[in-house]
């Protein structure tokens, strides 16, 4: 299992290989690629910037990987997370979970992305117009790691 924090820009194949080194026997391996938007509700953006807190971020990253192996029982675990400023259409996190089955492996990836929103502490801000606004978090987010939390959306291989 690997986590990252990176100005970088991603190399998602790089993680793709990273992935499959650490996944014998695998039957599958889902990714998700998550990538900043030109729009919010107000309308257009211009990029967005994740202030991150060094340490704890990453910290939470693996707890959150560690958690989500135990409980799809999953074979590895990546997620690669950019802070600093991220451009339109620019990927600005990965995610990445290998296991025996595909079920366990996509439930996997949801269950890291919606949780990541809520558990990992990073914090945006959106620049449009010469101006920059930090963003709330989103009632959606917080519905969608409560579903997790509630046991619905379970993977049937637990």
């Amino acid at each position: 299992m690997f986590a990252e924090v990176t100005t970088a820009l991603l190399d998602e194949s790089a993680y793709v290989e990273k992935l499959r080194q650490s996944s014998h026997n695998a039957g599958a391996i889902v990714t998700f690629t998550g990538l900043v938007r030109d729009y919010n509700s107000d309308g257009a953006i211009e990029g967005i910037s994740l202030e991150q807190y060094p340490g704890m971020t990453a910290n939470a990253m693996q707890q959150l990987l560690q958690q989500v192996s135990d409980r799809f029982a999953l074979l590895s675990a990546g997620i690669v997370h950019r802070v600093g400023y991220i451009g339109n259409y620019e990927p600005v996190v990965w995610v990445g979970c290998s296991a025996s089955h595909r079920k366990a492996a996509f439930d996997g990836a949801e269950f890291v992305m919606d949780m990541l929103k809520k558990s990992v502490p990073l914090w945006k801000k959106e620049h449009a117009d010469g101006k920059t606004a930090w963003v709330a978090a989103k009632a959606s987010d917080e519905e969608a790691a409560m579903k997790w939390l509630r046991n619905e959306g379970l993977s049937d291989n637990l």
